[in-house]
């Protein structure tokens, strides 16, 4: 299985410039996540060797003095501004979860949409801790977004057979990312949550 690697500071680049808030990458279409879901390998979670969340590097520094977690903070929010140590100070963000609206950075946990527990249990045990790190801090694929923090918390590890975002019209775009990451990372999925995906896609 190859992991691509990331080309981080010419997208984050392209990110920071862009004067319209964004939210996580586009994700494929219906009809392409369906293909994709087709071609994943069904396999039961495996947690052995139990899961570390500490060889899940992030969040790890892209550009200066901004990391991750800021980069995605100023990518989803509008007139986001920040100071000398990449913090943001001000800016207003809406969850795409719940569509709650904030203008507090503090209120906002940067969600793994694949969460790094499932990686892990789908596939990631066995990969270098730098293809973890990649996997943990990927701006590129629809992977990363800002979200309330306690929404974030509900989720956990949760797939989309035990969890969907509350937000009925957010749902097709976030099993479409879902399915992507998987695909694009060579992880498995499991029967619960192939059948879940399958009845979601359905109407995508």
């Amino acid at each position: 299985m190859k992991i691509y690697s990331l080309v981080l500071l010419g997208a984050v680049s392209s990110v920071l410039a862009s004067p319209l808030p964004r939210a996580l990458p586009t994700p494929v279409s219906g009809a392409t996540a369906r293909s994709y879901l087709a071609s994943l390998t069904v396999a039961a979670e495996n947690n052995s060797p139990a899961y570390d969340r500490a060889l899940f590097v992030h969040w790890h520094t892209v550009s200066g003095s901004c990391d991750t977690r800021e980069t995605v903070l100023k990518r989803d929010g509008t007139s986001v501004v920040t100071d000398s140590a990449c913090s943001a100070t001000s800016g207003s963000w809406t969850s795409p979860y719940d569509n709650v609206k904030t203008t507090l950075a503090s209120d906002l946990d940067i969600d793994h949409v694949v969460p790094l527990k499932e990686a892990w249990v789908s596939g990631a045990r066995s990969w270098t801790n730098a293809q973890r790190e990649a996997f943990a801090n990927d701006l590129t694929r629809p992977q990363l977004a800002a979200v309330t923090d306690n929404l974030n918390q509900a989720k956990g590890d949760k797939d989309p057979a035990e969890w969907m975002p509350p937000l009925a019209s957010y749902r097709c775009t976030y099993v479409r990312a879902w399915v992507q990451v998987k695909y694009y990372y060579g992880l498995t999925v499991d029967s619960a949550e192939k059948s879940a995906l399958t009845s979601y896609l359905a109407s995508c």
